[in-house]
């Protein structure tokens, strides 16, 4: 089975995730579980390596309500127009805060591919949100974008 770590990743949101994104009391249980189901090991720990990045980080409260957002070249290469306008239009509708945005850039960046598809930049802002435990309305909104039972861009 070749799978990439967004398999992995939705895999676990789908089966293991509820409303909290921690994992680690019980990883090695879940990590068997995937290796059974197929998922290479590398993708496993991968999937787990880029969960615990995500854990780690702190979001700082803005302090100011608008901001301008320049992506470096990396960012550029990584998250196509597609993605940037995605990301962006997800700020302007309130469903991101620049802080939660920056979040998800850096997971983006974290991930191995070379560059991300929306698909899975959607599925990396649901995973992001959904670590944010404060935000319930964003959440539930982009779910609703993830599982297409919303618009993506509302205009």
């Amino acid at each position: 089975m070749k799978e990439n770590i967004f398999d992995v990743l939705i895999y676990i949101f789908e089966n293991y995730l509820d409303d909290d994104i921690e994992l680690l009391p019980d990883s090695d249980d879940i990590k068997t579980e995937l290796i059974q189901a197929g998922f290479e090991h590398a993708e496993v720990n991968n999937a787990f390596d880029w969960l615990e990045g995500l854990t780690e980080q702190s979001i700082m409260q803005p302090s100011i309500s608008s901001t301008f957002r320049i992506f470096t070249s990396q960012e550029v290469i990584k998250l196509d127009i597609e993605c940037r306008n995605f990301l962006l239009s997800l700020e302007h509708t309130g469903i991101l805060i620049p802080a939660i945005r920056e979040k998800v850039i850096d997971r983006a960046m974290a991930i191995e591919n070379e560059s991300l598809s929306l698909d899975e930049l959607k599925w990396t802002v649901l995973m992001v949100l959904l670590s944010q435990s404060d935000d319930d309305l964003a959440f539930s909104r982009m779910e609703d974008i993830v599982y297409d039972l919303t618009p993506a861009l509302l205009h």
